[in-house]
């Protein structure tokens, strides 16, 4: 049994109503706003996704990079993102990593060229590495602990999935116009926010004391990851026994394996490994992988196949896959609750079931679909699923560890949600991107529904694992990794 964690350990009488000054409205909001632009940014360029492939002439596997490079940028820097906030100041880094933020989306809005473009979205995910963790931190160091601290987090959270939620139908009314604009859109928004940021946002001294950050570990781990995904997806054409695709995966390893000597050697390692025997620490890492590269590979595959295949309108598809945001959203203050009630591993549990029911469902979906009995159904079950299963996962990864590592915890389940969903959406493009080549004849909406069904079995098979290992006992769960 997992000790209280931090949501039921603050549970109590609501006598006193939490109050905050104007300025801790302000604060919050500024903070708020970037998470939802996070947010906002990747579910527009996904619904994009088709009319950039259309209109520079991409195919799957190059599409998937537009993806990938986001997640990867954002993934592999993120520990090292909160630690440099400590070390040159919170307010410092978020405000320039904003602005880092602000330039590339003009300029992913401007290019013509696939690899500056897929570039672009690589600094973006880097600039949302140093925004998320340090927007986190701003308001752990502002809002005192207890019930001040965890309705400024919950309306963090709900800014974040609300943020998704309308990019779905922002994205549709920007790509009706241009693709360009799901990128231009936020860079007035950001530019504002950098201004109230500067205004409302406390200046904070420096961590002098703390010198430790692992450049090295954070450079090695992106270098692997990166190494990793390209050679995944560019397999099929090349020739999965090619010398070039063997000679990728050792290399990668080789840097990922120098990324793991680098962390068991340096002063200060971005993650200590022995963490992962630690509470549900393993499990919630490997449950947040199934959990978000099975839906992140799931809507790149529904959003291509709804819209190049079946000619759905951008916006069309964007309400299609709506009901899914929309009911993450609206729980989202909610999941403190639930998770007091019924438990972080019951809520695990129940949530990667619906996931893996709502992929499986989907599979009956042919070429001509009804929505309210083909999609919708999906969508809804995947919606709960999410709903339930990601706030759990998150409270379970830090519960039962001690207050100092509580911020490598947190750390470490946002980099395994993001890097391990860019591993499995590159496994999802291997498998599903060897049918044609960019540049090539597009194919019949049969024959690419056959192309996309393996990367959506693959999705439930990935949430179906995901439920395995979090449904395994803690003892048994002990001797795996031991071993």
């Amino acid at each position: 049994m997992t000790s209280p964690t931090t949501l039921e350990r603050s549970a109590g009488p609501l006598a006193t109503a939490v109050r905050w000054t104007r300025a801790q409205w302000l604060l919050l909001m500024v903070v708020c706003t970037v998470l939802a632009l996070d947010g906002l940014d990747v579910s527009m360029v996904g619904v994009a996704l088709p009319s950039i492939g259309h209109e520079l002439n991409l195919g799957t596997d190059s599409l998937q990079w537009i993806v990938s490079a986001y997640v990867l940028g954002y993934g592999s820097l993120l520990l090292l993102g909160g630690r440099l906030a400590d070390l040159l100041g919170r307010r410092r880094i978020f405000l320039i990593a904003l602005s880092v933020f602000a330039a590339a989306s003009l300029l992913g809005g401007l290019v013509d060229d696939p690899a500056i473009l897929i570039a672009t979205r690589f600094v973006k995910g880097l600039a949302a590495a140093f925004t998320a963790p340090t927007g986190f931190s701003i308001i752990t160091t502002n809002f005192a602990e207890g019930r001040h601290r965890n309705k400024a987090l919950s309306i963090f959270t709900t800014f974040g999935a609300s943020g998704f939620s309308l990019g779905l139908v922002v994205g549709g009314l920007m790509t009706s116009l241009s693709w360009r604009w799901t990128f231009l859109v936020s860079v007035p928004i950001a530019v504002l926010v950098v201004i109230l940021g500067a205004r409302f946002i406390p200046r904070d001294t420096p961590d002098a004391t703390d010198s430790g950050h692992d450049i090295w570990g954070a450079v090695t781990l992106a270098l692997g990851m990166l190494g990793l995904v390209y050679t995944l997806v560019s397999a099929p054409e090349r020739g999965w026994g090619s010398v070039t695709t063997i000679a990728g995966f050792i290399i990668s390893a080789a840097v990922l394996a120098a990324f793991a000597v680098i962390e068991n050697k340096v002063r200060h390692p971005l993650i200590r490994f022995g963490i992962l025997r630690e509470g549900w620490v393993a499990r919630a890492n490997l449950s947040a992988v199934g959990l978000f590269g099975s839906y992140l590979s799931f809507q790149f595959i529904v959003t291509l196949f709804l819209q190049s295949a079946l000619g759905w309108s951008p916006l069309a598809m964007a309400l299609a896959l709506l009901p899914t945001g929309l009911i993450v959203a609206t729980s989202a203050p909610f999941a403190d609750r639930l998770i007091n009630v019924f438990g972080a591993t019951r809520l695990i549990l129940a949530g990667l079931v619906s996931m893996g029911l709502g992929y499986v469902l989907f599979l009956r979906v042919g070429t001509t679909p009804n929505y309210a009995l083909d999609i919708l159904p999906s969508i809804i079950l995947l919606g709960i699923g999410f709903a339930l299963a990601f706030p759990s996962i998150n409270v379970q990864a830090t519960a039962g560890i001690r207050d100092s590592e509580q911020g490598l915890a947190a750390g470490l389940i946002q980099t395994s949600t993001q890097v391990g969903a860019a591993l499995v959406l590159a496994v999802t493009t291997a498998m599903v991107s060897g049918g044609h080549s960019d540049g090539g004849p597009v194919p019949s909406a049969a024959a690419m529904l056959e192309q996309y069904r393996p990367g959506l079995v693959l999705s439930a098979a990935v949430a179906i694992a995901a439920l395995l290992v979090a449904a395994l006992p803690a003892r048994r769960q002990a001797v795996a990794l031991a071993a």
